[in-house]
Parts: structure tokens; C-alpha cells; sequence
């Protein structure tokens, strides 16, 4: 059974930082790519930040580079996503999933425009920074 558990996020002040996990299970982690996403009620759904197990590529979005740092731990087939300088804009439902192999996301006008689907999903956890 495939599985992908995002866990760590909470409440934080603006300035602050969480560290969330996405631990995976049920498929070969190195053939991955692992994509964190947040989703903000009432808005388009926003891909932040993506690693590709195969050869260590990472991507950022405009909205997170600089602040976020995203890694991954082959042993424990679990991706990271290191949040520092939080801010109240950051509030969402960060949410991971799993793409063969390629992030597949294009950057244009300042975001990434998903070209495929991911392959599964995990369910969110929720990070609230307050100002």
C-alpha cells in the first residue's frame, strides 16, 4: 500500500521556523520525485518546492526560495522541508506527493505550472504563522 505521511506542521510567529516531514512507503523511493504543495482556501493550489530522489534536483518557488530548504533521507525514504522566516502568507495546508522520477513542473511568471500529475498523494498537515 502506498503512502505518503506529511506531519509537522503547527503554529509559529511570524519570523519563526517548522520543519515538516513527508515519510513514504509502498513504492521505490529513489525512482521519485517528492513535491511539497500548499493549498489556501479559495486559491489555486500552489507547488513550492520539489526533489528528485535520482539526482538530488531541487526546485523552489519564487514565493519560498531562500527561506525553505528542502532534503531528503534515502534511509528513512522521507523528504524534508525546512521553513525558516515564516511569514503570515505562508499560512496553508502543505500537502506532499510523489511524480516518477520528474518534478515535471515549468516556471513561468514567477510559478511552476505542473505538466503531469502526481503519482499519489499524502494528506496535509496545517502551518499557521501569526504576525
Amino acid at each position: 500500500e502506498v503512502q505518503l505521511q506529511a506531519s509537522g506542521g503547527g503554529v509559529v510567529q511570524a519570523g519563526g521556523s517548522l520543519r515538516l516531514s513527508c515519510a513514504a512507503s509502498g513504492f521505490t523511493f529513489d525512482d521519485y520525485a517528492i513535491a511539497w504543495f500548499r493549498q489556501v482556501p479559495g486559491k489555486e493550489r500552489e507547488g513550492i518546492s520539489c526533489f528528485e530522489n535520482d539526482d538530488g534536483n531541487r526546485m523552489y518557488s519564487d514565493s519560498v526560495k531562500g527561506r525553505f530548504t528542502i532534503s531528503s533521507d534515502k534511509s528513512q525514504n522521507t523528504v524534508y522541508l525546512q521553513m525558516d522566516r515564516l511569514k503570515p502568507d505562508d499560512t496553508a495546508d502543505y500537502v506532499c506527493a510523489a511524480l516518477h522520477r520528474r518534478c515535471g513542473w515549468v516556471y513561468y511568471g514567477g510559478r511552476f505550472y505542473e505538466t503531469n500529475a502526481p503519482d499519489y498523494w499524502g494528506q496535509g498537515t496545517l502551518v499557521t504563522v501569526s504576525s
